[in-house]
């Protein structure tokens, strides 16, 4: 399709909103995206013609629910190139995910006085299921630094690998920073690290914000998990996707206990009575009690209104946007960023010495949403030696008219503040 942000907006209609009588300004699609209608209106046909319960039934209803279903588990397979749709897992979310990673593959792989690795940027939701879990298995938790500039001193993998090393668990881009890390260059370096060290590595990637931005190839970055929400890709809340190898995810134990995870169960009832129980394969292993079915079917809708659109063009227009706000944001004068210019989506700021709060505040005054706080990243805040950023995100709905808005009302705030 040719590409017009003006015809695009038209398909989303939160945007059409007012806030306090102005028009919403809408840069908050870091935490999550705005929904386009052709989302909506499947979710809703979905709810009124073909609802009913998957997996369990073999009337007609149950059936094409069920083709559904799986339709788009091939079709999120399709989109991250994954070699199966068999490596494509239903959750709620990424945090999900990375629970379910950490309280199975954890509890598989790794034993006390093992090490695992994080970075110093990664959003709460993947420090601390693994803190949880250290503190239940007492392994060590490593992290990677960040430079000035907000990038992953990655060489650092060479001295925090060793023999014992059992997983690497790092973000593909940045929530709050929005770098972008070389991630296919990072996982072949921590191979090429394990294997001098003779550490069996695993690899998980959080692509919470990255998925909405580029294309992903989970076979040509080579790691062993990969995870991401819906709602960020312009899909529902409360479903998302944990991608694993195969072979792996059938070396896992399910995490959670229910129905449908179930090859077979038998029990005596003799005293003490004995309970035999033998699991499906995965995915359907980690998929225990009702899935959220609207939600995958919204999340496929969403998967293919991204795909229509094309990568090729939401990256082009994204670059634009993105090089246009450093350009106009440059000259609000107490401005202060954080991390480097070469950031996708995402630009942390705070305006001079004010709280976030503040200035967002403000802001919300004018109809513009923007992101504040410590954004779940505590030690980034940390390394910045700052209690909470300002947030500004773009999406493909993002206008330079938008831009030229947030500025002039910085540019306000800044005079009435002082």
């Amino acid at each position: 399709m040719t590409f017009s942000v003006a015809s695009i907006r038209k398909d989303f209609p939160m945007l059409a909103e007012k806030i306090y009588g102005q028009p919403l300004v809408y840069l908050d699609s870091a935490a999550s995206a705005q929904k386009p209608q052709q989302v909506i209106e499947k979710e809703s046909k979905f709810i009124c013609h073909h609802y009913a319960a998957v997996h369990r039934g073999i009337y007609s209803l149950s059936s094409k629910a069920t083709a559904m279903v799986e339709n788009v588990r091939q079709q999120v397979a399709d989109f991250i190139n994954a070699a199966d749709a068999e490596e494509i897992v239903f959750v709620k979310g990424t945090t999900e995910g990375i629970n379910l990673i950490a309280n199975s593959y954890g509890y598989r792989f790794i034993k006390p006085g093992d090490n695992i690795i994080i970075s110093q940027m990664e959003h709460h939701a993947n420090i601390v299921p693994w803190h949880l879990l250290a503190c239940q298995i007492r392994f060590d938790i490593r992290v990677l630094p960040i430079d000035n500039a907000g990038k992953l001193i990655f060489e650092q993998l060479d001295k925090l690998i060793d023999s014992r090393t059992r997983l690497l668990s790092f973000t593909h881009m940045s929530n709050v920073l929005g770098t972008v890390n070389p991630v296919k260059k990072i996982i072949a370096y921590a191979r090429q690290c394990a294997e001098k060290k003779k550490a069996q590595l695993h690899i998980v990637l959080d692509g919470a914000q990255s998925i909405m931005h580029q294309m992903i190839d989970v076979q040509d970055l080579d790691c062993d998990f990969y995870v991401f929400s819906g709602h960020k890709l312009y899909g529902p809340t409360g479903i998302g996707v944990l991608y694993g190898k195969k072979i792996l995810l059938n070396a896992l134990p399910p995490w959670q206990g229910g129905g449908a995870i179930i090859d077979k169960v038998s029990m005596t009832l003799a005293e003490p009575s004995i309970i035999n129980i033998t699991y499906e394969n995965a995915p359907w292993r980690f998929e225990a009690g009702t899935l959220n079915i609207v939600g995958i079917i919204g999340l496929g809708e969403a998967l293919r209104y991204v795909n229509n659109i094309g990568y090729q063009q939401i990256s082009a227009h994204e670059t634009s946007l993105m090089q246009y706000a450093n350009q106009r944001l440059s000259t609000v004068k107490s401005l202060r960023f954080y991390g480097s210019d070469e950031r996708q989506g995402v630009i942390a700021l705070n305006l001079g010495d004010h709280h976030a709060y503040d200035v967002g505040s403000f802001l919300d005054n004018y109809g513009i949403a923007i992101r504040t706080g410590h954004h779940c990243a505590l030690p980034l805040m940390n390394f910045y030696q700052v209690p909470a950023m300002c947030r500004v995100s773009l999406a493909v709905y993002t206008t330079k008219e938008e831009i030229d808005i947030l500025v002039e009302k910085l540019q306000h705030i800044e005079k009435l503040l002082g």
